[in-house]
């Protein structure tokens, strides 16, 4: 006589496995606060900068994408995790994000919000500038301005030795259908180990831009530019990937009938994971 197939669980003992699974994740978050407590105390907190750790967290980002499976939605994930790490790195070095709200208030606050969480500060400037001047003057703020746009060459501040760097740009995780996805560049000061170098940020001062130029370096990098009148040219904003090099940036500008009057390395952030089409692996 065969046996009887297991009666499925009742929907009593699924909510006790949920209240298990929650109270365990809700002991692990206090422990991690433990390990953070006793972290501040071996640092002391006397670093220069800010507490940030760019190559780390992007790492750890990179691992929690590869391995999500599942029906829970990535960019909770990432949200989640985002606000983890912000809010132990507020808990260690408390920090404001001062965010260039010209572009767009509403994108730039979910932004913020979904990357930094409601326990970090949030300080609204009407200019990538000012929010660029308030963490120069800060000793571990951070600044949020678009990756893509600016009416001025905010970036020029940050060419001196000691000034802010670019450090990250967000989101992470690059979807058509992200709900943060504004493209940002993160603005700080972080000790020279925690930086990431897969992409690195140059600041570049041209005369003779124009169009046939813009279109010569399309191909080999993200640029911003904005007029500049001090060489009757552009400020660009170069996003150079290990695919090509800031001399090819150079050469290319020559070739296309510019001069290079400048160039000073800004910053630096992480390769962004591009999910595909079909989505991450379930």
């Amino acid at each position: 006589m065969s046996q009887r197939p297991p009666a499925p669980p009742s929907l009593q003992e699924l909510r006790k496995e949920i209240d298990a699974i929650d109270e365990a994740m809700h002991r692990l978050l206090m422990q991690r606060g433990d390990i953070i407590d006793r972290l501040i105390q071996v640092k002391q907190t006397q670093e220069v900068g800010s507490a940030f750790r760019p190559a780390r967290e992007a790492s750890m980002m990179r691992d929690i994408v590869q391995r999500h499976r599942g029906i829970l939605p990535l960019d909770t994930v990432e949200s989640i995790w985002r606000v983890i790490i912000s809010t132990f790195t507020y808990v260690q070095a408390p920090f404001s994000v001062h965010a260039d709200i010209s572009v767009s208030e509403p994108a730039m606050r979910d932004s913020v919000r979904f990357h930094f969480g409601f326990t970090v500060p949030y300080v609204a400037h009407f200019s990538a500038q000012a929010a660029v001047e308030a963490v120069a003057k800060s000793k571990g703020d951070l600044a949020l301005v678009s990756a893509t746009s600016s009416r001025t060459p905010w970036w020029l501040e940050l060419e001196a030795d000691g000034a802010p760097k670019i450090i990250a740009r967000m989101p992470f995780v690059e979807r058509a259908d992200h709900p943060a996805a504004l493209p940002v560049f993160a603005i700080s000061r972080v000790a020279d180990s925690a930086v990431v170098t897969e992409v690195e940020t140059f600041s570049v001062r041209v005369s003779g831009w124009n169009a046939e130029v813009a279109r010569a370096l399309s191909p080999l990098a993200d640029i911003v530019a904005v007029p500049d009148t001090a060489f009757d040219g552009a400020a660009l904003l170069v996003s150079v990937t290990s695919a090509t090099s800031i001399d090819r940036i150079r050469a290319a500008l020559i070739e296309a009938g510019a001069s290079v009057r400048s160039t000073a390395l800004v910053g630096s952030h992480a390769t962004r994971y591009t999910v595909p089409p079909t989505g991450p692996k379930s």
